[in-house]
């Protein structure tokens, strides 16, 4: 683990033309709920100047339910989902307000753009908001990306800010990722515990062994279990992340070594693979014998009908499904070219068998490898050794 080092300057954030910047709710409201008009004015300077000096910004923020907390009357944010959306109703419509008034201080405009797991779950729905998004950017607008609370539900929702982030970074090819908390950056174990460390770089899993990861804060539903995964899921797509406080906005994003900065992977993956590695959730599972999850999973090839031993759940062609091995442990997830209900007809079958017996419609692909990604690292590289 790098811990309290001498970090370098970072070039890859100072060099970043297109960044997604993401605050959470403890950086945008006071502690009764209402929004902070100082808070948001700190940091729309910081991304006006960012603006100014030729970057493209695409601002994720938390705040709704948070934002209508106060105008409702209500202590702290509702357990029930649907005062949660009512919040969200109220909350957003002030949010939004806030954001046009202070950024309408630099002339600059404000979109705001509403989003549901669901809208990146389906295909159609993500490539929609990726083209709207690069619209904006085109028109020199600023995007105010947010989840759409009002109609989420407890199946179809992303439960923080940061995962959307991640996922948002990635459909528009961003070249960095700022995260701003209430806390300036990750630490070994709860921060305000003595002995507790700040960690400046995290280049894999390794960096983060034995760290204590915190639960949310007072107003969002966030955590850094939330952030660390956001970063592991933008780091995927080689994104550069910063985590930070929103007090060090500007120096995160001129490269200075505050926070933790998550070191990129250097293969970006295709947008098709990313969109089914985390903005999908498999609607049933196909389980397979040994010799299918490696040919899967260590030598990247099509799931056949001869390597499937078990169907789950009801699903339809063109629905994404979980890939597990003989124990029940998720090593991939793919697209599925049958049904669920033809499945067992056609298992433990060659190809080219069932072109012969059933017909040429027949001689494909369970899931071919392009609508395939790998979800089980570990067992990737062991059976690599």
């Amino acid at each position: 683990m790098i811990i309290e080092e001498a970090a370098a300057f970072r070039t890859e954030i100072a060099g970043a033309r297109r960044v997604v910047v993401k605050a959470g709710s403890s950086s945008l409201t006071t502690p009764q709920g209402t929004i902070d008009a100082d808070r948001i004015d700190a940091l729309v300077d910081v991304l006006a100047m960012q603006k100014a000096a030729g970057r493209e910004i695409v601002f994720v923020s938390s705040g709704a339910i948070a934002a209508g907390l106060g105008p409702l009357g209500l202590t702290r944010r509702p357990s029930d989902l649907a005062t949660q959306q009512a919040a969200a109703s109220v909350g957003q419509g002030l949010l939004v307000a806030r954001y046009t008034s202070s950024f309408a201080r630099y002339g600059i405009r404000v979109g705001q753009v509403l989003l549901t797991a669901d809208d990146m779950m389906r295909r159609a729905h993500h490539r929609n908001a990726q083209r709207t998004l690069e619209q904006l950017l085109a028109l020199g607008v600023v995007p105010i990306v947010n989840e759409n609370d009002t109609v989420a539900t407890d199946e179809i929702r992303f439960g923080d800010n940061d995962r959307l982030a991640a996922l948002v970074s990635h459909i528009v090819r961003a070249e960095a990722l700022i995260l701003l908390s209430d806390v300036d950056a990750l630490y070994t174990g709860d921060p305000r515990e003595p002995g507790a460390r700040r960690i400046t770089d995290v280049r894999g899993p390794q960096d983060l062994a034995g760290v204590k990861l915190g639960g949310s804060g007072r107003v969002g539903t966030g955590g850094m279990v939330t952030k660390v995964e956001a970063a592991r899921i933008a780091g995927g797509a080689s994104v550069p992340v910063v985590l930070t406080n929103a007090a060090s906005a500007a120096a995160a994003l001129s490269g200075e070594p505050v926070g933790t900065y998550f070191h990129p992977e250097a293969h970006r993956p295709s947008t098709r693979h990313l969109w089914l590695a985390h903005a999908t959730v498999g609607h049933g599972r196909l389980v397979l014998d040994p010799g299918a999850v490696d040919a899967v999973v260590r030598r990247r090839k099509s799931l056949l009908p001869a390597g499937v031993t078990g169907v789950q759940g009801d699903f339809t062609a063109g629905d994404p499904v979980d890939v597990v091995d003989e124990n029940g442990r998720v090593v991939a997830r793919g697209l599925v070219n049958y049904d669920a209900g033809e499945i067992p007809s056609l298992m433990g079958r060659s190809t080219r068998w069932l072109a012969r017996e059933m017909g040429p419609e027949y001689e494909r692909e369970i899931i071919h490898r392009d609508d395939l990604v790998v979800l089980d690292r570990e067992s990737d590289r062991e059976g690599a050794r």
